[in-house]
């Protein structure tokens, strides 16, 4: 079947919300909004070339500035608060700020075949390269299988990240 352009809708139950905020042991994730902007736009140009090799996909295509990343931050703000998409800021407990986590539509982030078309939730993450080298890109995949399976109503996420950590 051709599925070229087809994006899915999350499936969620009536009257559910998305948590604005999650834990997992040092990690908090706050929804994206445009708060978190000078952050967001600092850590994303520290990280081009890292984000382009551990998540992939089309973006950045090069340093972005605060012009066009507040934009982002308010698409990011209202898809969150339509149930369109989930997007978190993820920081240590102390405050550092360490990257974004996404959760899409399928067909959103990673074209829909047949193999993909099964799955509920597009789930991927970048982290900055000094939270890379702490091993905070490997505990952020924990934290989000983690938070998929108990603060989220989808059974079956798709990571679609180009570097997936070794489950444990």
């Amino acid at each position: 079947m051709d599925y070229r352009g087809l994006v899915k809708r999350l499936d969620l139950p009536t009257g559910w919300s998305a948590p604005t905020e999650l834990t997992y042991h040092d990690i908090r994730a706050h929804a994206l909004t445009r708060d978190h902007l000078d952050d967001d736009v600092r850590g994303i140009n520290a990280s081009i070339d890292l984000i382009r090799r551990t998540r992939g996909g089309r973006w950045p295509t090069g340093p972005v500035t605060a012009e066009f990343n507040y934009v982002d931050a308010v698409w990011h703000e209202c898809e969150f608060r339509d149930g369109g998409s989930f997007t978190y800021a993820v920081y240590t407990a102390g405050g550092q700020y360490l990257g974004c986590c996404y959760l899409y539509p399928m067909g959103r982030r990673t074209p829909l075949n047949d193999d993909l078309i099964t799955y509920d939730v597009d789930v991927s993450w970048w982290v900055t390269p000094d939270a890379y080298d702490r091993g905070y890109y490997t505990l952020l995949y924990t934290a989000l299988r983690h938070w998929i399976a108990t603060e989220f109503p989808f059974s079956k996420p798709y990571f679609s990240n180009l570097e997936l950590p070794a489950s444990g």
